[in-house]
């Protein structure tokens, strides 16, 4: 189970930034497809099952954080 800060921790590392903002689209912030499904990957080796089709439909960082929040442990 992930916290908040360990998450956004994980966006910024993919991303190489410390400046994320939480209702901007991730995409216009850098995160690509190859990022994205590296993320997913790292999530899901968590137990957050989370994929692509997921980050695309809500690409901002608290509509992420929400649905891991959804998905952790299930």
């Amino acid at each position: 189970m992930i916290d908040y800060a360990t998450f956004r921790e994980q966006v910024a590392e993919y991303l190489g930034t410390d400046t994320l903002l939480q209702d901007v689209n991730l995409m216009d912030q850098g995160l690509d497809s190859m990022r994205a499904m590296n993320l997913a990957l790292e999530w899901e080796a968590e137990g957050i099952p989370l994929d692509f089709a997921d980050l695309a439909e809500s690409p901002t960082l608290l509509g992420l954080w929400t649905l891991v929040e959804e998905r952790q442990g299930s």
